[in-house]
C-alpha cells in the first residue's frame, strides 16, 4: 500500500518498472487524510481485470505509487476500477462491474480511442496511458501541475449502519459548462487467489478498490452537500477491513478531473474476517 509523504522520484519509478524490491515502501493502507499542504492532488485512475494477465504488473505499480508525492509537488490518489468485459474468458473478477465498464468505454470515446484495453492509467482525466508503464505515468502525472481555482474537501465521514454519510464541499470558480461531482467507496487492500483464466492460480493484491462510484452533483456553483453510501457486501476473498471515500470534481463531460480529496471511513462496524483456509 502506498506510502503518504514519500517522494515518488524518477529512480524511483526505474527500479519500479524493473521491479526492483529496493524500491517497494510495504505497510498498511496509508492515511487518506493527509496531505502537504503545497501538493496538487492528481487522480489516477486503473482499468484492470483479474481475467487479464497484463493487469498484475499495473496493478503492483498502483501499490507502488498510491498515496506519493512526485519531486514536482503531485500527490497521487488513486482508484483501481475493475471492468467486466474480461469476465467471459474463464475467471468472473469480484470486483468488476458494469459502472466502471461504462466509465472507461466513455473515457475511449473521449480520448477518440479505437477499443479499450487494460491496463489502462487514465491521470486526472486528462491523459491516458498503458498502465504498467512507469515512466509514461510518471509523464503524465508531471504535467498536472499548479493547483486548480476549484477545492473540493471532505468535511465529515460517518457510518450509519450499512452506509456511510459523507459531508463534502466544493468551493472556488466553476467553470461556465458546470462540474460533475463523484463520490468513490474503495476497499484499501483485497486480496484473491484467481481459479481459472489467465492468471489462473495467481495471489493478486489490489489496493484503492472501488466498490461504489456515484456521481452525485452537478454544480455551477459553490455547494456544501451530504450524501449517503451504500456499504458493498465483503466477496468470498481476504479482505483487509478498512475503507476510504474518493471525492472528485471532474469537467462534465468527463473532462479534466478539478480537484480530489480522500478520507478514511472510520471503522465503527464489526469487521469479519475469513480464516486462512476458508479463502478460495
Amino acid at each position: 500500500m502506498g506510502v503518504l509523504g514519500r517522494v515518488w522520484s524518477s529512480a524511483l519509478l526505474l527500479a519500479v518498472a524493473a521491479g526492483s524490491g529496493a524500491a517497494a515502501q510495504s505497510g498498511a493502507a496509508g492515511d487518506h487524510t493527509a496531505q502537504r499542504p503545497e501538493a496538487h492532488p492528481v487522480l489516477v485512475e486503473l482499468f484492470t481485470s483479474e481475467g487479464c494477465s497484463s493487469c498484475p504488473p499495473a496493478d503492483a505499480l498502483l501499490r507502488k505509487i498510491e498515496g506519493a508525492h512526485t519531486e514536482t509537488g503531485q500527490w497521487i490518489v488513486a482508484l483501481s476500477e475493475h471492468v467486466t468485459y474480461w469476465n467471459r474468458l474463464g475467471w468472473a473478477d469480484p470486483f468488476s462491474a458494469e459502472i466502471f465498464t461504462a466509465r472507461q468505454n466513455d473515457y475511449g470515446e473521449r480520448f477518440q480511442l479505437d477499443e479499450v484495453y487494460t491496463p489502462q492509467m487514465v491521470v486526472n482525466g486528462d491523459l491516458h496511458v498503458v498502465g504498467n508503464d512507469a515512466d509514461a505515468i510518471l509523464r503524465a502525472v508531471r504535467q498536472q501541475s499548479g493547483r486548480s481555482a476549484v477545492k473540493v474537501e471532505i468535511l465529515s465521514v460517518t457510518t450509519e449502519g450499512g452506509s456511510v454519510a459523507v459531508t463534502y464541499s466544493v468551493s472556488g470558480a466553476v467553470p461556465p459548462q458546470g462540474a460533475e461531482v463523484y463520490v468513490v467507496l474503495a476497499d484499501d487492500q483485497d486480496t484473491t487467489h484467481v481459479e481459472r483464466g489467465e492468471n489462473a492460480g495467481r495471489t493478486l493484491v489490489h489496493v484503492s478498490v472501488a466498490r461504489q462510484l456515484m456521481r452525485v452533483a452537478t454544480v455551477k456553483a459553490a455547494e456544501q452537500r451530504t450524501v449517503m453510501i451504500a456499504l458493498p457486501e465483503r466477496p468470498g476473498m481476504q479482505y483487509a477491513g478498512s475503507r476510504h471515500l474518493v471525492v472528485f470534481a471532474q469537467v462534465a463531460g468527463l473532462g479534466k478531473v478539478l480537484d480530489v480529496a480522500s478520507r478514511a471511513v472510520p471503522q465503527t462496524f464489526p469487521t469479519v474476517q475469513p480464516a486462512a483456509a476458508a479463502v478460495h
